[in-house]
Formats: structure tokens, sequence, C-alpha cells
């Protein structure tokens, strides 16, 4: 494992600034500084020291978290605005969102320290599915249907075809669901607009078999190691 991975996930700091105090020589290897950032090491078996302190390697936890509006997506915000890691109440160790959902975005959200299985999840190539319900202004006819169902050209591009379903129709405007297994920016939201039917409210309701049933908003629970093995196995399957 290279060793800034190893630092960050112990929790003591991010990938980025664990190289940092590699490249500064304040971290130890069995007694031994060491500055090269390539440099990796055994975890059974090396002993990592930073200020005289040995460094474990953390185990790796996963949660699942019902996000409210309001909170953005990271582990800090440089304008002070709320972000998820507020809502881990009792989460000790260092972890971070896979993913973003926007700050007006509700629904799940899964939270890890696990960078493999974070890159399983996110790279396009492992097409992990994720399911909204989307309340859009007006009432959405066939051929906008169509339009989602066979792709949608934004700027950067083609999306892949969406699948969509009505929910509810009313006077002025339509709840549908909408699967994708893309992860660009504000991407359902942009689709929605690109056919003249801007969101009023996005919610995620599923990630691959994942739901948030019985969690309420602001409210996360531990995913089972069977649920993670599963979510490794969908990605690998791909």
């Amino acid at each position: 494992m290279r060793l800034a991975k190893y630092l960050a996930n112990s929790g003591l700091t991010s990938r980025r600034k664990a190289e940092l105090l590699i490249s500064s020589g304040q971290i130890k290897i069995n007694g031994i500084v060491v500055t090269e950032l390539a440099t990796k090491i055994d975890p059974n078996h090396d002993v990592v020291e930073f200020n005289r302190q040995i460094i474990k390697n953390a185990k790796n936890i996963y949660i699942l978290l019902n996000k409210p509006a309001g909170y953005i997506s990271s582990v800090n915000d440089p304008h002070g605005r709320p972000t998820v890691i507020e809502l881990m109440h009792d989460v000790k160790k260092r972890i971070y969102p896979v993913g973003r959902l926007d700050l007006d975005t509700e629904g799940l959200l899964i939270m890890t320290n696990d960078g493999d299985f974070t890159n399983l999840m996110l790279h396009p190539r492992y097409e992990i599915p994720k399911t909204y319900e989307v309340l859009i202004k007006g009432v959405i006819d066939k051929k906008a249907l169509q339009q989602l169902r066979e792709g949608i050209n934004l700027n950067d591009g083609l999306t892949s075809p969406a699948k969509v379903e009505i929910i509810k129709r009313e006077e002025s405007r339509t709840l549908i669901s909408m699967e994708i297994h893309e992860g660009r920016k504000r991407q359902v939201k942009r689709m929605c607009k690109a056919i003249n039917h801007p969101v009023l409210k996005l919610r995620r309701t599923k990630f691959a078999f994942l739901t948030t049933k019985g969690l309420g908003l602001g409210k996360y629970r531990y995913l089972t190691e069977n649920e993670v093995d599963n979510l490794i196995k969908l990605a690998q399957s791909r």
C-alpha cells in the first residue's frame, strides 16, 4: 500500500496533506525518515510514525446517510456552509462522501474511508445505477420522455440513456423516477433543463440496490458486510 494512502486511511489527514507530511520528512517507517511519495509499505509488518506516535491503519467503514437539503457533500466548506460530516455525530474516523449531492438535493449518500471502494462506486466504467425522484416544472409529454430515455446532448457530450417513468402528474408539474449510471456534475438537473422542464425538487432514492427505507432525513446507518460485498461484486461484474 502507498504510504500516503495508509496515512489517509488511518484518519490522520487527507491524502494530499499526507503527501506533504512525507515530502517534508515528518514520517518514519521502521524508525527511518522517508520523503519519497511513491514509498510503499506492508501494513501488516511495517511501523509508521508521525510525531513519535505510531500510526495504525484504520478499519474501513461504510455508512449510508439520508442527506437532507442544506448540507454540502464535502468534508469541509471554505464558505462555512454545513457539511454532511456534521451529521456524523458519533463517527470518530475520517470519512468522506462517495460522490456528491447538491446543496438542495436530498437522499442516499454513502460515506466511507475506503478509496478503492469509492473508485468502484464512481468510475463510469462500472455503471453503478442511481435512481432519483425528480419533481419537474410543467407536464412532461411523450417526446420529452423519449429524449431522456435516448440521451441528452449536454455541453460535455451525449448522456447515456436514462430509465424514466412518470410517478404522478399534477396541473403544472410532474413527479418522475429517473435512473442513470453516470456521475456528471448536476446531471439530472441539466438533463431536465435541456427539455424545458427545470427541476423543482430532487431526491436520490436508490444507489444500486440500497434505499433509504426506514431512514429519516439526517439519519444514517452502517452498511452490513454483505451489502458492501454485493456492491463490490456488482461493480466488478461490469
